[in-house]
């Protein structure tokens, strides 16, 4: 519970809690085809503080029901959601992603930037699906492997951390097994890393430490979370998030 807490502090005041951007959230949305759409219903589950909820609040008629586990992350997003009048377009939602109380074929859409891995990719396509009307769109996105051969040490942390990472191909088929119509994928560029989410991190480091007094647990989070941003920054060309945009067909 403490490091969990620690956590939550460190990662609350971010725009973003993941690699992201606008620009590639916006993309999504293109090859997910709801912009012309009105009356939409969608969920944005593992949604953070909601940079990418309130993205979408603003470009579509919809009604986004916003999950995620953490209250504090929720409150600053109704806050931010309210300063930006997008308030009556948004629904915010307590809850594990594990236990999801939506109503089966209720919505036209789901959106899950950098949140599916808590669940397993494979998992969460297969539960959530039953969510989605028949057609409706599934956008997420997932840590992926951008070449066959990778890094010793690479190959290592990911494996420990997240065994689910895959190539592309994988993933796509992964979504096809799980009655889906895969209608587009994409990579996350370098700058959804460093740009907008680690150097953002970086400079919320020294007053983090100083909030916690420079504690040994204050300073393991912060140590763990520069030991991965070392990582991407040796091997950028080998991993990243790649964005998937699939439709329920089965």
């Amino acid at each position: 519970m403490e490091n969990l807490r620690l956590l939550i502090d460190l990662h609350k005041d971010a725009e973003r809690q993941g690699p992201g951007g606008a620009a590639q959230t916006e993309l999504a949305l293109s090859l997910a085809g709801l912009s012309d759409r009105s009356g939409l219903k969608m969920a944005d589950i593992g949604c953070g503080t909601g940079a990418s909820t309130r993205l979408l609040a603003r470009e579509l008629d919809a009604h986004i029901i916003a999950i995620d586990f953490l209250p504090e992350f929720l409150d600053i997003l109704q806050r931010k959601a309210e300063e930006d009048g997008l308030a009556q377009k948004i629904e915010t939602v307590a809850a594990s992603m594990e236990q999801l109380r939506l109503a089966d074929d209720s919505l036209d859409a789901i959106w899950a930037e950098g949140a599916i891995y808590n669940i397993g990719f494979v998992r969460g396509i297969s539960e959530w699906k039953r969510f989605l009307k028949p057609g409706g769109v599934l956008a997420v996105s997932e840590l992926t492997w951008l070449t066959s051969d990778r890094p010793e040490e690479l190959q290592r942390h990911w494996a420990s951390e997240y065994p689910e990472v895959a190539s592309a191909s994988c993933k796509l088929g992964q979504l096809e097994e799980a009655g889906y119509k895969p209608i587009g994928y994409f990579p996350l560029p370098q700058e959804c890393w460093l740009e907008n989410y680690y150097r953002p991190m970086q400079s919320r480091f020294e007053g983090f430490l100083e909030r916690h007094g420079n504690s040994d647990e204050a300073w393991k989070v912060v140590k763990a979370e520069q030991t991965e941003i070392d990582l991407y920054e040796r091997y950028t060309d080998y991993v990243s998030y790649g964005f998937y945009v699939a439709k329920r067909f089965a």
